[in-house]
Order: structure tokens, then C-alpha cells, then sequence
């Protein structure tokens, strides 16, 4: 009787230990699909709690296709116009379609890092380290641009309009044309009638202007920002490990390196960027034949330092927006994980405890 018992427990041993390993293999499964709902929560709580400087970069980015002159304002003259002009609200024009845009960036981004970075590393170990976090970043921000950019150009078009009285007061004041000649697009309401009225007037090529420009941006700092992230949390790590009295929480360290990962990969993209916002809010005023002319245009007329108009309210979007996702990511990352690793120590237990009945029993 001993005996069998003994055998029986010892069948049920190894059942104990596959059912563990399906469990966490399913987990870890989980946990990549998981990545997609949190980088969307994340993208989109950056993008809201950062609208107002966006909404300053674009308007400094844009001004000389709105004024016609070569007279730009300043970072504190251009604050002031849009206090001036609507208040705080003129700061938050376009943030509909703003955060709707980064919560699909933020899903496909950190969702597909993680999966595409692992199926890398494992399919080409050749391109294992930095070349699979700059792929996984490029692909997942190529695939959420199916979504942001439309969302982007509409909330560009209702950030430099503000309010529609001050959008009035700007059109009697310095003669810009609309309709019927069509040569500057009508004030828009909100975003779906934004949506609707490019739709209406352009066609898919309205709500996908600039999309190889906005391409030309995002896979670069999409790539740029992961290699940087990675690179600096290998160096915390490093760091962790001489000094193990000085380590931080990974939300703390998500919130540090994110900043300046963020910062850095702006700066370093912010000509791509004014390139992108001109090919964006000029409508139907063709003022840029394309990228290239727009690159060119830029160049002669505005001179190298044209293609970093914005660049300060672009970087102070970045750092403390790619400072919070990345913060959110990590928060959220340690809650679930915690939770899953909770699981699997049940299960573990549960193995534990049979493979020592079992050899009681058979000692019995």
C-alpha cells in the first residue's frame, strides 16, 4: 500500500511541475499583451498632463506659415499671445485628439518593444542589445502612426487656432484669407468636426499630411529613446551593484532615465519635427511642395537655426511627458508583476508540498 501510494505521489510530482510551467509560460505571455494597456495608459497621461508647452512648441513652430513674416516671436511673447488671446483653455485646444493619438503610440510602442525585442534577440542574436531596442521602438511607433497621425494633424490645426474668437480676431486682423478661395481652413469646433471637415475638403490626404515627414521623425526618436532608456538603466544596474545601499524604486528610476532619455532623443530630432509641423498646419495653402522642398525652403530662408525654432518647449514636453510613461510603465509593470510572482509561489508551494508527502509516505 506504501509503495503505490508513494508511486502515485510521484506521478503527481512532475503534473505539479508542468502545471507550473504552463502557468508562468502563460503569465509571461499575458504580461506581453499586458504592455500594450499600459503603454496606453501611459502615453496617454504624459500627453495630457504636457499639452500646454506642446501647444507652445507648435505655435513657435508654425507662426511664420500664420503671419507671413520673418519676424518670429519669443518663448515668452508667444506665451503671452495665447494668454492674452484665450486664457488657459488656449492652452489646452487639440487635446482630444492628442491624448486619443498617444494612447495608441503608447500601446503599440511598449507593446511591441517587449514582444519585438525578445523575438529579435532570439531570431538574430547578431542584432541583440542596442539594434533590438532601436527596431522594437521603430516598429512599435510605425504601427500607432496609422492612428496618431491624423490625430496629430488635427490637433496641430486646433492648437495654433485657440479659441474661435480669437481665431476671428486673428483673420479680420491680419487679412488672412478663407473661404470661398480655400486657401485657409475653417475654425474648428471640436475634434470629430475637425476630422470630418478635412475628410471633406481633402480626402485621406488631408488627415495623412505629412505622414512621411512625421515618419521621418518618430522612427528615429522612437529608437533613439529605447537604445538611450536601455543604455542608462544598464548603467543604473551597474551601479546598483557597487553601490547596492544607494538603489532607488524602479518607478523613481523610470520617472529619471525616461526624462532624460526623452530629452535628449527631442533635441536631437527637432529639425525633423519643424519639418513635420509645417508640412502639417499649412492646409491647403501649398507653401511646401514636400519634404524636401520644405527642407530647402527652411535652409535658405530661415538659415540652420530655422530647424530648431521650438526646440526648448520641445525638450521641456519630452523630459517631464517621457519622464511620467516611463514612470507609469514602471509603476504598473511591478504592480502586475508582483501579482504574477504571488501566483507562481502558490503553485511552487503546492509542487513542494506533494514531493514531501510523497516521501514520507514512501518512508512510511
Amino acid at each position: 500500500m506504501a509503495t503505490k501510494s508513494s508511486d502515485s505521489s510521484h506521478e503527481q510530482a512532475p503534473l505539479s511541475y508542468r502545471k507550473s510551467v504552463e502557468i508562468k509560460a502563460t503569465h509571461d505571455q499575458f504580461f506581453v499583451w499586458r504592455e500594450f494597456l499600459w503603454g496606453g495608459i501611459a502615453g496617454a497621461f504624459g500627453e495630457g498632463m504636457m499639452h500646454p508647452v506642446d501647444t507652445l512648441k507648435t505655435r513657435l513652430q508654425s507662426q511664420i506659415i500664420m503671419n507671413a513674416t520673418q519676424r518670429q516671436k519669443s518663448i515668452p511673447q508667444m506665451l503671452r499671445t495665447v494668454w492674452v488671446g484665450d486664457g488657459l483653455k488656449g492652452f489646452y485646444r487639440g487635446i482630444a485628439p492628442g491624448v486619443t493619438g498617444s494612447l495608441a503610440t503608447g500601446a503599440t510602442y511598449f507593446g511591441f518593444i517587449e514582444s519585438t525585442k525578445k523575438w529579435i534577440e532570439e531570431s538574430h542574436p547578431s542584432l541583440a542589445g542596442h539594434w533590438a531596442h532601436f527596431i522594437a521602438g521603430a516598429v512599435g511607433d510605425t504601427l500607432g502612426s496609422f492612428v496618431y497621425v491624423p490625430c496629430e494633424v488635427i490637433k496641430q490645426r486646433m492648437q495654433i487656432q485657440g479659441t474661435s474668437s480669437s481665431w476671428s480676431s486673428f483673420i479680420s486682423r491680419n487679412s488672412v484669407p478663407v473661404k470661398p478661395r480655400g486657401d485657409m481652413y475653417g475654425y474648428y469646433t471640436g475634434m470629430f468636426q475637425a476630422g470630418c471637415s478635412i475628410w471633406k475638403e481633402q480626402g485621406p490626404k488631408g488627415l495623412y499630411a505629412g505622414y512621411w515627414s512625421t515618419l521621418a521623425r518618430d522612427v528615429p526618436f522612437a529608437g533613439l529613446m529605447v537604445v538611450f532608456y536601455e543604455a542608462l538603466k544598464d548603467l543604473t544596474d551597474q551601479g546598483k551593484k557597487k553601490f547596492p545601499q544607494y538603489g532607488v524604486n524602479s518607478s523613481i528610476e523610470g520617472l529619471v532615465l525616461g526624462g532624460l532619455a526623452g530629452g535628449l532623443s527631442a533635441y536631437l530630432t527637432t529639425p525633423l519635427d519643424v519639418v513635420k509641423t509645417r508640412l502639417q498646419v499649412q492646409g491647403s495653402t501649398i507653401k511646401y511642395k514636400g519634404w524636401l522642398d520644405a527642407v530647402g525652403q527652411i535652409l535658405r530662408k530661415e538659415g540652420p537655426e530655422g530647424f530648431f525654432r521650438g526646440s526648448v518647449p520641445r525638450v521641456m514636453w519630452y523630459l517631464p511627458a517621457s519622464a511620467l510613461t516611463f514612470m507609469a510603465v514602471e509603476y504598473l509593470r511591478d504592480n502586475f508583476r508582483e501579482k504574477g510572482n504571488n501566483n507562481n509561489n502558490v503553485v511552487s508551494n503546492l509542487s513542494i508540498e506533494r514531493k514531501t508527502s510523497s516521501t514520507s509516505v514512501h518512508e512510511g
